[in-house]
């Protein structure tokens, strides 16, 4: 097992999760097999109680692990299946250390950061690393990004773990790689003082860096990587330019062409393999038409719809069809904001705010034959506007909501459910997709697998009083309605799942690649009139 240890410094969000995935794929595309794990300082036990609006998309794995959306990126970049154990965070250390105390496992010893913390770091990484399958194959390299920035506190017990793995394990099995900001200044000019304060601290720790890449918004030039190279004493070679990107996809691209995959390869002692190019083929085709959806949102960051943003990239790719999206507030937007899309998309989400706004968008596709698509919560709210405006139950609504007729109800094993963190329905789960219907055209298959996150279901005491209206449940896992379709619509499709989590570039996700195709079918007939 080799392991590459990704930092970070100068600031946060500089791209260490897309850097590190894509240096995943780099050796895929080469023929290893990567998997990776993510490093999050945060006391929370996971991802699953922490704000989108603050902390990002929570992910969702196939074994029901609510995780960092990076762990998202490293699945679509590396076309694999992660666990909750691939994302490591400082609760769940203390708390397996704590654990152990308790239960007497130190022998009397007295538990501190050196060594019990930093050796239940080590072991869960390569537990993790040497535990991993990919289609019957082990992996071969492991990536390990450590969240946060080189000097923050809480990610000194990681550092120190990786400094003693690096000590530990042979020259050729690990290599570090740190990101770093170059700045312009008021003049324009790219400064690597910021880098060279950077890789000072990180060598104050004890870690020296075998790679820079150096993040700015231009190719850096020669006389900039002369000098950080010089000041940081890392061959000239490993001091890496990464340039904005148009499409994070690109990157793997844009990293080979500065000539990082050969100093990975070295650094391993990897064999330097042929390339394989279709990922590079797939992510740089042209584009031959246009499409523009409608995203009624609540929380107003981006990066909360971070997965279903990629979805309808890969679907995009796949019709060679550019999406753009219009983000429409939930709680501001007018009829004429609808009228200028060729589809409608209603993400998932929590609490009441935002929901009059989210079931009148509905309705507007309904009525108006335009394409929809619904996800988790806009499964529920497209049941709830079916009922009011199709059944004639006007305060139909969701149990989460409050009062009324309750056409969307609490799961039952969630009655009693006191906790908030990792108590949802969450994961993959198997669902029978009924033959002719507009599912079982997009999946081609009666029987599939979809990832949730969810704690309210189909009322089963209206599911037939809705299926006598027109409404079709075409996806039931047991008695759980799954998916629903309207017949006669160009395309109303709405899931209780989140389909998003399982696109990938070179696979789509159907119910995505349904809704660009409905859309694109929409723009046409439009220009039509």
């Amino acid at each position: 097992m080799k392991y590459i240890f990704v930092t970070g410094g100068v600031m946060s969000g500089l791209g260490k999760g897309i850097t590190a995935a894509s240096m995943g794929r780099i050796l895929k595309n080469r023929g290893y097999q990567v998997t990776a794990i993510k490093i999050d300082p945060y006391l929370n036990i996971d991802a699953g109680t922490m704000n989108p609006a603050q902390h990002g998309e929570v992910f969702v794995l196939n074994d029901g692990g609510e995780v960092d959306l990076d762990l998202g990126n490293y699945e679509r970049f590396l076309d694999i299946e992660l666990t909750r154990s691939h994302n490591i965070t400082t609760g769940k250390i203390y708390r397996s250390v704590i654990e152990k105390e308790r239960r007497g496992d130190f022998l009397g010893s007295t538990v501190q950061i050196i060594p019990h913390i930093t050796d239940e770091i080590k072991s869960c990484i390569t537990r993790t690393a040497e535990a991993f399958e990919n289609n019957g194959h082990k992996a071969e390299v492991c990536l390990v990004e450590v969240g946060g920035t080189v000097g923050d506190i809480e990610s000194m017990p990681f550092l120190e773990a990786v400094r003693q793995m690096r000590g530990e394990f042979p020259q050729h099995d690990t290599a570090l790689v740190h990101v770093t900001l170059v700045p312009a200044d008021t003049m324009g000019d790219l400064k690597t003082k910021p880098t060279q304060h950077s890789v000072k601290a990180l060598r104050e720790l004890g870690l020296r860096p075998d790679m820079i890449v150096c993040r700015s918004d231009r190719v850096l030039p020669v006389h900039s990587r002369k000098k950080i190279s010089e000041f940081c004493d890392v061959p000239l070679n490993a001091v890496i330019s990464a340039a904005d990107a148009p499409d994070i996809y690109q990157v793997p691209m844009e990293l080979e062409k500065e000539g990082a995959a050969n100093v990975i390869l070295d650094l391993l002692g990897l064999e330097k393999r042929g390339v394989d190019t279709e990922w590079y083929r797939t992510v740089t085709a042209e584009y031959t038409s246009r499409v523009t959806i409608g995203l009624v949102t609540k929380y107003g960051v981006e990066d909360v719809y971070l997965s279903i943003k990629e979805a309808l990239k890969h679907a995009g790719r796949a019709l060679s069809t550019e999406v753009q999206i219009r983000w429409l507030d939930a709680e501001t937007y007018n009829a004429e904001d609808l009228s200028e899309v060729d589809g409608v998309l209603i993400p998932g989400g929590f609490g009441i705010r935002g929901i009059p706004g989210k079931i009148r968008a509905i309705q507007y596709a309904r009525e108006h034959q335009v394409p929809f698509l619904g996800i988790c919560l806009g499964f529920q709210m497209a049941v709830v506007e079916y009922a009011r405006d199709v059944l004639g139950c006007l305060d139909a609504i969701s149990e989460e909501f409050g009062p009324g007729t309750h056409v969307i109800a609490i799961l039952p094993e969630q009655e009693e459910v006191i906790n908030l963190g990792g108590t949802m329905r969450l994961g993959g789960y198997p669902i029978e997709v009924a033959p002719e219907t507009m599912a079982m055209n997009l999946y081609g298959s009666g029987e599939i697998t979809e990832r949730h996150r969810h704690r309210y279901e189909v009322n089963p005491d209206y599911i037939g009083k809705l299926e006598t209206a027109g409404l079709v449940f075409s996806g039931k896992n047991g008695n759980r309605m799954e998916i629903l379709e309207i017949s006669g619509h160009p395309f109303f499709f709405a899931t209780q799942f989140h389909p998003e989590f399982r696109s990938r570039p070179t696979r789509p996700s159907p119910p995505y690649l349904g809704f660009v195709n409905a859309c694109r079918e929409n723009k046409n007939r439009r220009n039509q009139r």
